[in-house]
């Protein structure tokens, strides 16, 4: 006697697979995150706290119990030795963005701008906007042919806010340059500019060098000393 068949389902349907019980936090959590509904106000505050927090990170120096500020193990074919904060920092810093950079790089084209000599303010803009772009690009762009592993836009984003001590600098030097202390004005503005300098340096090699092999590490930093350099004379020139 031949086995009864389903009534209403044809006989080669497939019998339907069991249902997933899907609470409603697992259905939040793995929601895809939205902010098209949110207020403008609220997405300006948060990504304004996101800069300041970066910006912040780029100003406080990592542990100064490093040897050489951090250098050693940037410079030479050994590893970084980083504490919990300075772990903090650098995953801080992977959250990448380039409203920030943007904003650094336009603060310090328009400081120098308004110091070029007149018609020149337009190039001093322009040449100070291209530099800090481009020259972000060339350092990623050579990290990562030294088979480094950070992403094209985390490398961009930390070298635009690591220029943001240089734009301190650049403040100062204006300062300075109104107070007619003769040879030691100059010298006071050497000074700054060199802190800067180390600074900024300092904050985007030992980033860099977390990606970058202990034999190669030199290669990678080397063009980031030309490109803080390059910023420095600018400010110094104007």
């Amino acid at each position: 006697m031949a086995a009864p068949m389903n009534q209403g389902q044809p006989q080669w349907a497939s019998p339907e697979p069991p249902r997933l019980h899907v609470t409603q936090q697992e259905e939040e959590f793995f929601a895809p995150l939205s902010t098209l509904d949110e207020p403008v106000m609220e997405t300006i505050m948060r990504d304004a706290t996101a800069v300041g927090a970066k910006l912040k990170v780029v100003l406080l120096p990592m542990d100064r119990s490093i040897p050489y500020g951090g250098y050693s193990g940037v410079s030479q074919s050994e590893n970084i030795e980083l504490t919990d904060r300075d772990k903090e920092i650098i995953q801080r810093l992977k959250d990448w963005d380039l409203w920030g950079p943007l904003i650094v790089c336009l603060s310090l084209a328009v400081l120098l701008s308004f110091k070029a000599p007149v018609g020149q303010a337009s190039l001093v803009f322009a040449t100070i906007f291209c530099a800090v772009w481009v020259g972000s690009a060339v350092v990623t762009v050579n990290a990562q042919l030294l088979g480094g592993t950070i992403s094209f836009f985390q490398s961009v984003c930390v070298l635009g806010y690591c220029v943001f001590p240089m734009v301190l600098a650049a403040a100062a030097v204006d300062l300075l340059k109104m107070i007619p202390l003769g040879i030691f004005s100059t010298l006071c503005e050497l000074a700054v500019l060199v802190v800067a300098f180390l600074w900024s340096t300092r904050a985007s090699a030992v980033f860099i060098g977390q990606y970058i092999a202990p034999s190669r590490r030199v290669l990678a930093v080397y063009p980031v000393l030309f490109f803080y350099t390059f910023l420095a004379w600018m400010i110094l020139l104007f």
